[in-house]
């Protein structure tokens, strides 16, 4: 189970480097394939700056993640990833609320199943 927490946790933490590159680098790009749904084509070039804020904030929760495959005390790594894993899924869940529902099923749902995996581990 120990290998699956940590597969899960670096997947959670690679989807957070995409987010942070898409709203931060490619928003009017690739953003505006990913949130069609969700916001007018117009709107992207108005909300490019908000767009990089929150790509800063989703670089900031993989940075966590990754911290904790550096931490050498077990109790300390599961602590770490558990708090920022945790973050990840209320901030998918409050996504899928206000946003998307998908958002749910590709950002919330993959950080859960990572703290049901360091959890059982």
């Amino acid at each position: 189970m120990e290998v699956i927490a940590k597969i899960l946790i670096a997947v959670v933490a690679l989807e957070h480097l995409y987010i942070l590159w898409m709203e931060m680098f490619a928003w009017e790009t690739k953003g505006k394939e990913v949130f069609k749904a969700a916001l007018p084509a117009e709107m992207f070039k108005p909300t490019k700056g908000l767009a990089a804020n929150q790509g800063l904030y989703n670089g900031f929760l993989a940075a966590g993640l990754i911290w904790s495959f550096l931490i050498k005390d077990p109790q300390w790594q599961d602590n770490v990833a558990l708090f920022f894993l945790g973050c990840v899924a209320v901030a998918g869940t409050y996504g899928a609320i206000s946003s998307t529902k998908k958002i749910f099923f590709v950002q919330a749902l993959p950080a859960i199943l990572a703290i049901l995996a360091v959890v059982l581990k």
